[in-house]
């Protein structure tokens, strides 16, 4: 099987994206980044004191998922529940600014918007402050929100569901989107967080990370192979999932390991990393799951669309917050190799 796909096979990939359409629904979130340094423990307790240079803001969870879409020119559209507050004005702005259509947005005031912050000092996290509603929706929003997904379907190409425990993605809202994909022959990808439950049978694509993966097996990660193929627990996990959940593909991030593409009926596929540095693995996974997703409504094959996600991770980690990529910047990377 290739492990490379040429410069062109990239450019025919990024031109029919171009003209696919995105749905993402799920938790969506606003991250702040405050800037500084530090050169000194504070008198009052042992901690560092953070003089502040600047801030600011980026869309997070779901919402950078679809980010990272429009940064690869892809028409898309976000789902969510947003409260009345500031966060989610200054969400609104950012999507706007960055092409994401958020009509899908339902806003209620009694939940607040999802507000991460980050304090980051000499490039490095320092603390993080979450404001946020996790309660599960209600009947009446989770209806509202798959009306007015249902709505934009017909033209639509995939769907992505971003879960990130905020309390949007549960299995009331899941199976129905899961019947409608169906109906429709719609791609369906979804980033697992096993501690919610949820049966995640029949999806397109999931991508759990190694630690989520063991998890969703209900399995025991007591040994590591620096070879993911030779790694038993790992197989076994994989084959496991395959066979109880059944998706099209099963997709398993590895960190510096990479990625491994598994599918029934076909040997997993090791994709090693082209990360060059790694400065931070924030947002890492949502741009895994918007390119992988993209390449495949764009045509390609499974093993291409891991070969463009896992080149997409490799330029995020090498920035610091939760960066997104482009075209260009994938093309250079392809042309590394």
């Amino acid at each position: 099987m290739s492990r490379t796909l040429s410069t062109r096979r990239l450019r025919d990939i990024f031109a029919a994206a171009s003209k696919t359409r995105v749905l993402v629904i799920g938790d969506v979130m606003l991250d702040q980044f405050i800037w500084g340094s530090v050169a000194r423990i504070s008198p009052e307790a042992p901690v560092p004191v953070v003089d502040f240079q600047s801030e600011s803001f980026m869309p997070g969870g779901a919402a950078n998922v679809a980010r990272n879409l429009t940064a690869l020119n892809v028409p898309t559209e976000l789902f969510g529940c947003i409260g009345e507050d500031a966060a989610a004005t200054q969400l609104k702005l950012l999507l706007q600014a960055q092409g994401v259509g958020y009509g899908g947005l339902v806003a209620n005031a009694a939940r607040a918007t999802t507000l991460k912050t980050r304090i980051v000092a000499h490039q490095q996290q320092v603390v993080r402050i979450d404001r946020e509603t996790r309660d599960g929706l209600n009947e009446a929003l989770t209806r509202r929100l798959l009306a007015a997904l249902e709505k934009q379907l017909p033209r639509a190409d995939a769907v992505i569901v971003g879960d990130y425990g905020k309390g949007v993605v549960t299995q009331s809202l899941l199976n129905p989107i899961k019947e409608l994909c169906r109906e429709r022959g719609i791609w369906l990808s979804l980033d697992p967080k096993p501690v919610h439950h949820l049966n995640l049978s029949n999806l397109s694509l999931i991508t759990p990370n190694r630690k989520e993966t063991f998890e969703l097996a209900d399995l025991s990660d007591d040994t590591r192979n620096a070879n993911p193929l030779a790694d038993k627990n790992l197989m076994l996990c994989a084959e496991r999932l395959l066979n109880e959940l059944r998706p099209a593909v099963l997709l398993i991030t590895l960190g510096e390991l990479g990625m491994l593409l598994c599918q029934r009926g076909q040997k997993p596929f090791h994709i090693p990393t082209v990360a060059q540095e790694v400065f931070d693995v924030s947002g890492a996974g949502d741009t895994v799951i918007a390119s992988f997703t993209l390449a495949i409504a764009a045509g390609a094959s499974p093993v291409e669309a891991a070969m463009v996600s896992n080149h997409a991770a490799g330029i995020v980690v090498g920035k610091v917050g939760t960066a997104i990529t482009t075209p260009a910047e994938l093309m250079k990377s392809f042309e590394r190799k």
